[in-house]
């Protein structure tokens, strides 16, 4: 037991360094290749930092290990969009309050780009209905969902790419932190960059792996079931590199990015990852698991909404329903509501 803890608190500060370095070096790469905030923040930092999470369904149901496994493999799948639908949001919203004296001007909004997030959310709600859909089709129409929800995927990058505003543009002069890698040049060479982001994922990566197995390890331990565990401890764990850039960019002001970082991983998570779910297993949804589909859908709309009536979001009402969702769930988890 106790070394499960050492092996958590010392995987935790692997990922939170990396985190900070992955963000400074994924910010300046996205201005070198001259893409738009919500490229950097929805595909680069969100595809990124999603890989943790992406690994374990697949190794999951790869392992062949029988109906366990594809149970652990579908429940996480499912487990990351709802984690970042809810307990994302949640962070992100409590975060804003946290840094409340260094966004005294618009406290306590979330100000991005309405347009990026908007986008990424309606994806998500398009993709994310019809991955879930796809459990009650027949084996046929479920291949042909999986192919489109890739296309879908491919699409998605092409407008993000395309359009937006480029990184860069409109920001003050030496707002943006230097390279850490190069605090001297004030336009440090890509080469630089490259190694700097490519390290700082490699921490990540690393430091969530031995997180997720002392999480694991804890779990057995104290006997926490394997739906349990793929749907609520396992994202957990591998969310936190989402959720630690986020809170960085949102430290700095860069509500765009940091907003992106998570809505952009919930199209990832929702569209590529059920398309491997769908093809590689039966695909057959369990109530606990169309329970966390729902709430994560449910949430998403409500932010979309909102972002739609009022081009911004109130970081208390982020904190309020994004609690309120994760707590539903876990409740109707642990009190055997849904099975």
């Amino acid at each position: 037991m106790g070394f499960d803890l050492a092996l958590l608190l010392i995987s935790l500060g692997v990922v939170l360094v990396s985190a900070g370095f992955f963000t400074n070096g994924v910010e300046w790469l996205g201005r070198k290749l001259h893409l738009t905030e919500g490229a950097v923040g929805s595909i680069l930092a969100a595809v990124g930092t999603a890989m943790p999470e992406t690994l374990i369904p697949l190794i999951a149901i790869l392992s062949g290990n029988g109906d366990v496994m594809e149970e652990i493999g579908i429940g996480a799948i499912l487990g990351a969009p709802f984690m970042l639908g809810t307990l994302a949001l949640l962070i992100n919203g409590g975060a804003v309050l946290v840094f409340r004296r260094a966004r005294v001007e618009n406290y306590p909004r979330l100000e991005p780009d309405a347009l990026v997030i908007r986008r990424d959310l309606f994806f998500f709600l398009v993709v994310y209905t019809l991955a879930i859909a796809a459990a009650f089709l027949p084996r046929p129409l479920k291949l042909l969902v999986a192919l489109g929800l890739v296309v879908s995927y491919v699409y998605f990058v092409y407008q993000t790419i395309t359009r937006g505003r480029t990184l860069g543009e409109e920001e003050e002069e030496g707002e943006v932190e230097p390279l850490y890698l190069a605090r001297k040049f004030a336009d440090p060479p890509l080469v630089l960059v490259v190694v700097q982001v490519l390290l700082a994922f490699s921490g990540i990566l690393v430091g969530a792996k031995f997180f997720v197995q002392g999480v694991a390890d804890l779990s057995a331990l104290l006997g926490v079931p394997a739906l349990v565990f793929s749907l609520l401890v396992a994202p957990l764990a591998t969310e936190m590199p989402e959720k630690f850039n986020s809170v960085i960019w949102l430290a700095q002001r860069k509500d765009t990015m940091a907003l992106g970082n998570i809505t952009g991983a919930m199209v990832f998570q929702s569209s590529v990852i059920p398309a491997i779910g769908i093809v590689l297993t039966p695909w057959v949804l369990t109530e606990t698991a169309f329970l966390s589909a729902l709430l994560a859908l449910a949430s998403a709309l409500l932010t979309y909404l909102l972002l739609l009536r009022r081009g911004f979001l109130d970081a208390r009402l982020l904190v309020a329903y994004g609690g309120v969702f994760y707590a539903a769930f876990v409740m109707a988890v642990l009190t055997g509501t849904v099975e």
